[in-house]
């Protein structure tokens, strides 16, 4: 093209509708260095801090989702998205993006409908294996779904889908080891079995307190345990577990070294968050899933199911941690073959080339070229 790309992209309300938004952009950017973006965001949403600080413009509308726990708090939504939508018809006026790309969100629904409305092409990136209801409904008019699950085209009937993968960060991608020479680095022994728990940025306290439950079992297998505890319960697990604390035993409140800690680890033990699941798949491990049971739409528990039938991972609900967490970590655990099954079954949904792959479509069926 001689003039300069004009791209809009919208994705927010958590990380896993942020990152792979950046992805995207950040790979476009890569292509078209002179490019302009215009991210859209939601108001009070993590979206509005971690856009910029990524190196992105980005305008917010004030939007929110439908509050099924609270019913009364819904009165005010149809004039909130009466109002993003003509806020956002006078930003496409003015901006006149050559295309447009959503990732999922509140804010994403006003700006790709008023993009797509505008008669700019918008594309699609879903991340779940049961779609948001924003997607969903954005698919009927858009050139393309980019999906991280095959057989989605039920979801989306009549639109182009393509199963490509999520986009997720670099290094996990591409700064793997060997499991002994991570151990080694990481002060563990390489010849011991190592479970890895993460339970996101926060942590999650299901999985904190299954791990408080069966931790002299963990130190009677003489198992070894990278523990991810998230910043809300770190202090108090640490001088909980003070005493026991031993080589065997890592307790980290955020790991910024995510590549080591998946090659370390022999079972790795996870919620699951769509990128996540993505992590997973690259990290080729045997895996145990928590769903967090309170996501939209139980999205979680639809991701991990979607696994389990391909026996490229176990799940256990968070009303059977009690009855089952510390049987199945046993089960997976003490079975090499079960592990190995598993890591190559879970590879199946490695895609290591997934922003590369969105965005050579998205080029593609509009004939751009870098």
């Amino acid at each position: 093209m001689n003039r300069k790309l004009k791209i809009l992209v919208s994705g927010g309300g958590t990380g896993g509708h942020i990152f792979p938004a950046i992805a995207i952009a950040d790979e476009l950017r890569k292509r078209f260095p002179d490019a302009e973006f215009l991210f859209i965001g939601a108001n009070g949403k993590m979206e509005m801090e971690k856009v910029p600080q990524a190196g992105y413009r980005i305008l917010g509308l004030n939007i929110s989702g439908f509050d099924r726990g609270n019913l009364l708090k819904n009165v005010n939504l149809p004039f909130k998205i009466v109002s993003a939508l003509v806020k956002m018809r006078h930003i496409i006026k003015v901006f006149k993006p050559d295309f447009a790309i959503g990732t999922g969100g509140f804010a994403s629904g006003p700006a790709l409908f008023a993009a797509a409305f505008s008669g700019a092409p918008i594309f699609l990136q879903e991340q779940n294996s049961l779609p948001g209801k924003t997607n969903m409904f954005l698919a009927k008019k858009a050139h393309a779904v980019f999906t991280a699950y095959p057989n989605m085209e039920k979801f989306f009937s009549g639109t182009k889908t393509l199963f490509l993968g999520n986009p997720i960060r670099n290094s996990i991608v591409q700064d793997f080891i060997d499991s002994a020479t991570a151990k080694e680095k990481l002060g563990l022994d390489p010849h011991k079995l190592t479970i890895l728990s993460v339970g996101g940025s926060l942590g999650s306290r299901t999985l904190n307190n299954a791990w408080k439950a069966n931790l002299q079992k963990i130190l009677d297998k003489d198992y070894q345990l990278i523990w991810q505890t998230g910043k809300t319960d770190y202090q108090t697990i640490y001088h909980e577990t003070e005493s026991r604390q031993c080589r065997n035993l890592q307790i980290a409140e955020f790991i910024s070294n995510m590549h080591l800690a998946y090659s370390a680890a022999d079972v790795i033990v996870s919620r699951a968050g769509a990128i996540s699941i993505s992590e997973l798949a690259m990290a080729g491990k045997a895996v145990l899933l928590v769903p967090f049971p309170y996501a939209a739409e139980d999205h979680q528990t639809k991701n991990a199911q979607t696994l389990v039938e391909k026996n490229a991972a176990r799940m256990v609900k968070d009303s059977e941690m009690e009855a089952k967490f510390w049987s199945t970590v046993t089960e997976i655990a003490e079975n090499e073959n079960l592990r190995r099954e598993m890591a190559e079954n879970i590879a199946f949904f490695a895609k290591p080339n997934a922003t590369e792959q969105i965005v050579d479509e998205v080029l593609s069926s509009l004939q751009i070229r870098a």
